[in-house]
């Protein structure tokens, strides 16, 4: 009967993590989308807090998400949350500043990796408490141990960012399409989108193609004023 119990946990630990190594993929680019204009030191602070402090929201988030995704509107709020995210990601990408736009750009990226994880995370972390079922314990191991992962997903996309520009432009365009797809997932909206499932890949390609070309139009912009 222990070996059961000791199979049965080390099996749901091993289902977190690998369902955190999957769903953890948008959160990395979100993650160094909003650091990699910081200088390399505050690049690591800005992973190492933001993941952190991500895996503890998700941690909370698991025991409210159920309830959370039953509200109305909320989805849409969300993604709209996020296609202003996608915006101030791309539009950050020529900024640069002195050590005063340093200490305030490390808060601002760890506050965007948290309002942004928040978002995309409200129907991930349905799947990590099915995996946990109920056993608090292996939630928190779980999502300890994926946050290595995820810092170093996210280091990893920061060097690829920095070598293939064209990644930071798909990343970008990744956060629109999760946050079209979130506005159209909304309780308020099931009925319509049962009738008609195209919209949810309307709504994603949709965000996905606003983000891209809003953003850009407001970088040059923003080039063009200085």
């Amino acid at each position: 009967m222990e070996l059961t119990t000791n199979a049965d946990f080390w099996i749901g630990l091993v289902k977190i993590v690998w369902i955190n190594i999957i769903l953890s993929g948008d959160n990395a680019v979100v993650i160094a989308l909003a650091a990699r204009a910081l200088p390399p030191d505050q690049q690591k602070k800005a992973i190492f807090f933001g993941s952190g402090a991500a895996v503890v929201l998700r941690i909370v988030l698991t025991v409210v998400a159920a309830k959370l995704l039953s509200l109305p509107y909320l989805q849409i709020v969300g993604g709209l949350l996020l296609l202003w995210i996608g915006l101030q990601l791309l539009g950050d990408e020529d900024e640069e500043g002195g050590p005063e736009k340093e200490n305030g750009g490390l808060m601002a990226a760890v506050r965007t990796i948290l309002v942004a994880d928040l978002v995309m995370s409200l129907d991930n972390v349905i799947a990590v408490a099915a995996a946990a079922q109920g056993s608090m314990v292996l939630l928190i191991l779980g999502l300890a141990i994926s946050i290595p992962l995820v810092i170093f997903g996210s280091t990893l996309m920061i060097k690829l960012m920095e070598r293939f520009p064209i990644i930071v432009i798909l990343g970008a365009a990744l956060i629109g399409w999760v946050g079209g797809e979130t506005i159209a997932s909304d309780v308020a909206l099931r009925g319509v989108v049962a009738a008609n499932p195209w919209l949810i890949h309307a709504a994603a390609a949709a965000g996905a193609v606003f983000v891209v070309a809003v953003g850009r139009h407001l970088a040059r912009r923003a080039r063009a004023a200085h």
